[in-house]
């Protein structure tokens, strides 16, 4: 029983010794500061040095020493001098300093070592004061420290498996706490007590010469040094340089690069906050170049530094909001250039579309940017797949058009590797490189908005109402979900301070996640790029889940960050049919049942408002379940790898209402061998066997009359307020369009392997019912507002019917109360207003997929490019058709169609099935292969493409077209006669 006592022991003693905050006490008793609330928030022997002084120090040394010590003795009162479990009571003991007492253990394990191990603890104390006396590198001696112990007490105790184990998974931990806490020795020593500053700047292996080769740190040498540095370890060619950190002293520099006239060197300012996405402060700072002589780049730094000073500069700031921080300065050898010039990855003029702006001349990059001189100016255009690049170009000049296509591929390249953000990039060629001289975003392209999955969410023009309504319960619900995973993760500094337990979510606006542009839903990329970055995933994750985009994997380090908070996000995923089960049956039933009850035509306009905010509150946790059953279903089908026509959506409403539709349709077609398509309903009402079919119709639109064109849009009326549209399905089926071969395919595949898709499908189900939930609390929602608009008619508010979603709700909730007699005054004016700027706006044949910035300009014709005469998108539908195209942008006009029209459109919703039973193919402008034409054309046998930018702009009625639904190819054809 002696040795299991000895292990409770270790076990409870040691994490509470490690824990014991004796240096915060030492601090705290002589300084009367708290470690917590300075620097990094680390109580460390290091911290204890820097803020306390040398005497403190040492007191925090030797405190310390005598817990790992203490640990070893006491593990020796149980088991023999130099067991295994010497170690694991230092592994306790670290883990406590760790979670409790804020520290990283080091001097805990040193001294405990040296009394478990002697001789390891000299071999390994001798490597670590060689290496750091020649390398002064502190990150190459402590992880090789790390390796280089367990390796000894493997090879001087090679029989002892236990202690083996034991040394490495102390390495381990040691390893993972280093790189979770803030290293207290990047902090400026010169700030630290003056006793202390000496040996710390010798701990930091303080180096006058900080180049370009090395990982540097924005926020102590400014984004252009940062960005560089970082560009040079990408692998492009950057000239080689040196960084200068606001306290550093320039003179050993200047003593070791003595420039001279053969080589010369450039000295340009790197301020802190230049170059960002905040703000370029382009030519605000000094360059200095043709520096060559150690007299002369003495006065370049002091004249660029100086610079951050002058009135212009500090005007800019002002303007812009910025703190004023510190000038760091970088040196760069001199490119002798042949040509050089600046190039925009996108153009910040039209903001918009594929082009790349590149300005070029003969000599130095600086008379570009100088406005003294006009370059010549290019537009490129990459197409860049998977086999083969290729670069289009607009322009001529002296400049060499080879040179000019890799600037443009240069520039296509370090966008991709910013994640999308638009670069100002400044170039150099001496002959035989093309240098990068400088990258920085282009600040008036920001914040980038995306249509995609936007447009699948909430598809075409969107009225006030709808949007004021979508907007709040969609960022907010993606803002929950994120803020979960971010503000439970192991943050390098998140342990420091209870109150920076949510800091990795700190500065992320929720509310900004979607806006209207030219009327319609758009998506900010940049916030969810950067969402996506501080939660460790690739920036395009959002399309990976929602549209079946490429996913690269994230890296394990990211994961370990974020496990905690993806591991509550994960429990919501496998909790997700059990909590709609139990909010299905104690929220959603009994409100949709009460809501049912309710003669809304006989409501009070205070009465409907409490109908709608009762609505709302069952709205907000439906849109939860709208967001995270689909990214569920998604997800785990990437995952599976189960195809798509392997999935029944039967229980999706649009399909579970063709499926019964197409039933009925048949046996009409048995009673009315012969029927004219203008007078089927007439024509069933003669016999008893069609007033069947009739109520059997009927009693179909009763359940599923809450559908509309647009499910998610309250504008858009109900199948049950306009029925033409399912009864135009429903004769398109009786005359003769039933599921193709390949979809009873498909559906018998369903089936057949039900078991091992299981998993997968249950998903798929829930989905089908959060869709219809959520359709049905959208429709009444509808319904109220037709309501309340109908009763301001008759008293004449409004003006015409419509005119109440041209409201957003605050207006309207407004309105009801009677409190806001300016805006009753200014009604007419303000629906009339916005009536005539979304007529405006649905008018726009192609909007773009991407906007720049928050004010875009009038949107032109796409420019991207298509090589071969090719359109790529997203294949939807598996199977080929070729056919002439029909250019469809609303359902106001519905065409004749047959199995030889190819249907193109902006988007599709269930309202576009009864098109897609007659044609032979179809091409959408967005969505993915969970949309909800992709769903009907895949239940129909009918090849699809979605996603085809611009299609509806690109193709033209009566153009010959093939196309490719497993491949998600366009072939077009220059063929424009019509039939």
């Amino acid at each position: 029983m002696f040795e299991p006592w000895g292990i409770l022991v270790i076990l409870i003693a040691c994490p509470l010794l490690g824990g014991l905050p004796l240096i915060a006490w030492i601090t705290y008793a002589l300084t009367h500061k708290q470690l917590s609330q300075v620097g990094t928030g680390n109580i460390s022997v290091s911290a204890a040095f820097y803020h306390g002084g040398r005497f403190v120090g040492i007191l925090a040394v030797l405190s310390e020493a005598f817990k790992g010590v203490a640990a070893v003795l006491l593990t020796r009162v149980f088991f023999p001098e130099g067991s295994h479990w010497e170690l694991i009571a230092l592994i306790a003991l670290v883990i406590g300093r760790y979670w409790i007492g804020r520290g990283a253990g080091t001097t805990n394990v040193v001294w405990g070592f040296v009394v478990h191990d002697p001789l390891v603890a000299i071999f390994v104390s001798f490597f670590a004061i060689i290496s750091f006396t020649i390398l002064q590198s502190r990150r190459v001696v402590k992880f090789g420290v790390l390796l280089l112990f367990p390796l000894f007490v493997a090879l001087l105790h090679i029989s002892d498996i236990p202690r083996i184990i034991a040394a490495v998974a102390l390495a381990g931990l040691m390893g993972w706490i280093y790189k979770k806490i803030p290293d207290d020795l990047n902090l400026p020593a010169q700030e630290a007590q003056t006793e202390s500053q000496a040996m710390l700047e010798f701990l930091r292996g303080d180096r006058v010469m900080v180049s370009l080769d090395e990982e540097l740190d924005a926020a102590i040498v400014g984004e252009k040094a940062a960005t560089l540095s970082q560009i040079k370890r990408w692998g492009y060619p950057v000239p080689k340089g040196w960084v200068l950190a606001p306290i550093d002293d320039p003179q050993l520099l200047t003593e070791f690069l003595q420039p001279s006239e053969l080589s010369p060197l450039v000295v340009r300012s790197s301020a802190i906050g230049e170059d960002s996405e905040q703000a370029s402060a382009a030519g605000q700072y000094e360059t200095v170049l043709n520096v060559t002589s150690p007299q002369a780049l003495q006065s370049a730094i002091a004249q660029v530094q100086a610079s951050y000073n002058q009135p212009s500069a500090v005007q800019y700031r002002r303007d812009r909001g910025l703190n004023d921080t510190a000038m760091a300065v970088l040196i760069q050898q001199q490119v002798q250039s042949i040509y050089s010039g600046v190039a925009f990855s996108r153009d910040p003029i039209t903001q918009q579309g594929d082009a790349i702006i590149i300005e070029a001349l003969p000599g130095s990059a600086t008379q570009v940017v100088s406005g003294k001189v006009t370059p010549e100016q290019y537009r490129a255009f990459v197409l860049d797949t998977e086999n083969s690049s290729s670069v289009q170009l607009e322009g001529q000049g002296r400049v060499p058009q080879a040179l000019i296509k890799q600037v443009a591929y240069l520039a296509y390249r370090l966008e991709k590797r910013y994640h999308g953000t638009p670069q100002d990039i400044e170039w150099s060629y001496d002959g035989q490189t093309l240098w990068v001289l400088q990258s920085r975003p282009i600040t008036t392209l920001l914040p980038i908005w995306t249509r995609k999955i936007a447009a699948e969410v909430i598809p075409g023009v969107i009225h006030p109402l709808t949007w004021s309504i979508n907007r709040p319960l969609t960022c907010g619900v993606w803002g929950e979900l994120f803020t979960l995973v971010l503000s439970n993760s192991f943050s390098s500094r998140g342990f420091a301070n209870g109150n920076r337990k949510a800091e990795r979510a700190l500065g992320l606006d929720f509310t900004q996640t979607a806006t209207l542009h030219y009327s319609r839903a758009y998506f900010n990329a940049s916030l969810l790029g950067d969402i996506f970055l501080r939660m460790g995933l690739p920036s395009e994750s959002l399309e990976f889940l929602t549209r079946g985009a490429k996913f690269s994997k994230p890296s394990w380090e990211s994961t370990w960050e974020n496990l905690p908070g993806l591991g509550k996000l994960l429990k919501r995923e496998l909790n997700l049919e059990k909590d709609f089960k139990r909010d299905y049956q104690k929220r959603f039933i009994p409100g949709l049942s009460q809501l049912a009850q309710e003669d809304i035509d006989n409501l009070a306009p205070s009465k409907l408002l409490i109908r709608i905010d009762f609505i709302l509150e069952l709205l907000r946790q439906g849109t939860y379940y709208s967001i995270l059953a689909p990214l569920s279903a998604a997800l785990r089908q990437a995952i599976f790898r189960v195809k798509d026509g392997q999935i029944d959506n039967s229980v999706t409403p649009e399909v579970a209402a063709l499926r019964s539709l197409s039933a009925i349709a048949t046996d009409a077609k048995q009673i009315l061998l012969e029927f004219e398509p203008q007078q089927v309903f007439e024509q069933l009402k003669q016999t008893p066997e069609g007033e069947k079919i009739l109520q059997e119709f009927d009693e179909l639109l009763q359940d599923y009359g809450y559908l509309s064109e647009v499910g998610t849009d309250i504008s858009v009326p109900t199948w049950r307020e306009n029925p033409q549209m399912i009864k135009q399905m429903f004769v398109q089926l009786m005359q003769g369009n039933e599921p193709q071969s390949g979809a009873k395919d498909a559906i018998n595949s369903i089936f057949a392997g039900k078991r091992k898709r299981s998993f997968i499908q249950r998903r798929v189900d829930i989905k089908g019912r959060v869709t219809e939930v959520y359709s049905r609390i959208l429709a009444e929602l509808r319904w109220s507002f037709v309501a309340l608009e109908k009763i301001w008619l008759k008293s004449g508010l409004l003006k015409k019917t419509g005119d109440i979603f041209f409201l957003d709700f605050d207006e309207v909730r407004h309105l009801v109360v009677g409190e806001d007699s300016r805006l009753i005054e200014q009604l007419d004016e303000l629906v009339e207003l916005r009536r005539s700027q979304f007529v405006q706006d649905s008018e726009i044949i192609q909007v773009p997929l991407l906007v720049y910035g928050n004010t875009p300009p009038h949107p032109l014709a796409p420019s991207a490019l298509y090589s071969d005469q090719i359109l790529q998108g997203i294949g939807a539908s598996q199977g080929q058709a070729e056919g002439r195209v029909k250019v469809l942008r609303n359902l106001q006009d519905v065409p004749d169609i047959d199995r030889d029209t190819i249907l193109v459109v902006p988007y599709t919703d269930s309202g576009w099935a009864p098109l897609l039973l007659r044609a032979g193919g179809l091409i959408a402008e967005v969505g993915g292969r969970l949309s909800h034409g992709a769903i009907v054309a895949r239940e129909y046998g009918i090849p699809a493409v979605m996603d085809v930018r611009g299609a509806t702009w690109l193709l033209q009625d009566g153009q010959r077209v093939r196309i490719d639904g497993s491949r998600g190819i366009v072939e077009l054809s220059n063929d424009l006669r019509p039939n």
